[in-house]
C-alpha cells in the first residue's frame, strides 16, 4: 500500500487561482513594469559648481537660437534678441539652529558646505533657471504667416514665453 498525501486545500487553491487569474495577471504585469529598468541611473553625487551649475550665457543662447531658427523652412537668416527678467540663480542649503535662553531667542543660519578635492563648496538647494521677459525675432521670411507661427512656437517652447511676448519681424 502506497501512501499519497494530498492536502485538501490544494483543490480549493486551484479554484481560487482560476477565479482570480485575470486579476493576478494584471498585478504581475504591473509589478514587472515597476521593476523594469528604465536605462536611467540616478547617482547621488556631490554637487560641483563647475559641472552641476551651468553658467548662463545670454549671447550664446541667442546665437544658438538664431542658428536653429534659421533652419526653419522659409525663415532665411534669423536673429534673436532675448530680454531676461532674472538670470540663473542658485540658492544654497542652510542649516538653521535655534537657541532659546531666558532673555532672548537666537536663530543662527549656516550655509552647508562639502569638502571636495579642491576645497569647500556650498551645497545648492535650489537652482532656478533664468526667467525671460520677451523676445524679438528678425527673419527674412518674417512676412509669411506660417513662418511667423513656426518661429513663435519654437521660441515659446524653448524660453517658456507666451506668444504675446514674442515678436517676429521681417528682416533684410
Amino acid at each position: 500500500m502506497k501512501f499519497q498525501w494530498k492536502p485538501p486545500q490544494a483543490q480549493q487553491l486551484w479554484k481560487l487561482l482560476d477565479k482570480y487569474k485575470y486579476v493576478l495577471i494584471v498585478l504581475a504585469a504591473g509589478l514587472a513594469l515597476l521593476l523594469w529598468p528604465t536605462g536611467e541611473r540616478e547617482q547621488l553625487e556631490a554637487p560641483s559648481s563647475s559641472a552641476g551649475a551651468e553658467d548662463f550665457d545670454l549671447a550664446a543662447l541667442e546665437e544658438k537660437l538664431s542658428q536653429t531658427l534659421s533652419q526653419v523652412e522659409g525663415a532665411g537668416k534669423v536673429t534673436v534678441i532675448l530680454t531676461v527678467k532674472s538670470g540663473m540663480e542658485q540658492v544654497p542649503l542652510t542649516d538653521r539652529s535655534t537657541a532659546v535662553s531666558e532673555r532672548e531667542n537666537s536663530v543662527e543660519e549656516k550655509t552647508v558646505v562639502i569638502n571636495t578635492g579642491s576645497g569647500q563648496e556650498a551645497v545648492v538647494r535650489v537652482q532656478r533657471s533664468p526667467v525671460f521677459q520677451g523676445a524679438v525675432v528678425v527673419s527674412q521670411g518674417g512676412d509669411r504667416a506660417d513662418v511667423r507661427l513656426l518661429l513663435t512656437q519654437a521660441v515659446a517652447a524653448l524660453t517658456g514665453l507666451g506668444a504675446d511676448r514674442i515678436t517676429v519681424c521681417k528682416g533684410g
